[in-house]
């Protein structure tokens, strides 16, 4: 079982305007002259942190991450405006232009993994390889499992603060008035709704409920980003043309190697968008860990990806 590698300092760090609104906050770390790879960080709305450095071999990798808008650093914080799918791929490629990169490593998790695909699908010949986790294709069966009814019956004690927060008559949509709550003018009414939110989310990520990572979210500052962002998201079917839109193009991408690591036990993203994935694109490699949920950081997750980075730099 494969730890995480030592703590890997920031080796530099810069601020990148991608549009009149939006600036983003883009680090390296690793070796500057190593095979460049990108860590695209879940929710949407999530943000980086230093542990995710930490799946890389630093002597092997140059290491990039960012904050997508509005999250993390980047500003403005929790902003919604210019703020799709098309937009974080339009400012994936500002980087690699920023950084001068032919080719790289494309990692992402959860949300990661769909923006992950979509780039590749966008623009194939800039990839080199592909790492993913928690396979997440953004459709509607997937948001109806999770926040409208499915994940509800293994997760009961959890479920009833998140339904309850939403008076009866609009509980047949709950995205549609979680949205109306987190895009309200006062202030009190967004981050109720964005707390109560990201903590459902957080309580059913693990294979065993991890009450750290849930009182996470009781920091006003990263649950807005995290809910109001997420929520943007899904009421516009992520912003893609049709409902099923990164299978209908995988024919882009199978030229590419890739894996997919899958926690068995992954309420948040079932295993299902993993296999249909997987069945699809012809030069995947699907890794399905026994005993794990949806969290990058469950033991069998985090081994199965450090192992797969540690074999694309051989």
């Amino acid at each position: 079982m494969r730890t995480f590698y030592p703590e890997i300092p920031c080796n530099h760090s810069f601020f990148l305007k991608v549009s009149s609104l939006h600036t983003l906050y883009v680090e390296e770390a690793g070796n500057p002259r190593g095979i460049p790879v990108i860590f695209l960080h879940g929710g949407p709305g999530g943000g980086i942190n230093t542990d995710h450095r930490r799946f890389f071999n630093p002597e092997k990798y140059r290491i990039i991450l960012f904050d997508q808008r509005g999250c993390g650093k980047s500003t403005p914080h929790a902003e919604l405006r210019e703020n799709t799918t098309w937009d974080l791929v339009a400012d994936i490629e500002k980087i690699r232009q920023e950084l001068k990169i032919e080719k790289w490593i494309i990692f992402g998790g959860s949300w990661g993994s769909t923006l992950a695909l979509t780039y590749a699908i966008a623009h194939p010949q800039q990839v080199q390889a592909l790492c993913l986790r928690g396979i997440f294709l953004c459709r509607p069966s997937e948001i109806r499992w999770f926040y409208q009814e499915g994940a509800s019956h293994l997760f009961p004690d959890f479920w009833d603060s998140y339904r309850d927060h939403i008076p009866v008559e609009e509980r047949h949509d709950f995205v549609i008035a979680y949205h109306q709550r987190l895009t309200h003018p006062e202030e009190k009414v967004r981050l109720e709704a964005a707390r109560i939110w990201s903590k459902w989310e957080s309580a059913t990520s693990y294979l065993r409920v991890n009450t750290q990572a849930i009182d996470e979210f009781d920091e006003p500052h990263k649950a807005l980003a995290f809910a109001r962002i997420e929520c943007h998201y899904f009421v516009n079917n992520a912003f893609f043309p049709t409902k099923n839109y990164i299978l209908e193009n995988i024919s882009k991408i199978q030229h590419i190697p890739g894996v997919i690591v899958q926690g068995r036990y992954d309420v948040v993203c079932p295993p299902r968008s993993a296999w249909e994935l997987h069945r699809a694109w012809n030069n995947s490699e699907l890794v399905m860990v026994p005993d794990a949920g949806h969290a990058a950081s469950e033991p069998g997750i985090r081994s199965a990806l450090i192992e797969s980075m540690d074999r694309f730099c051989k």
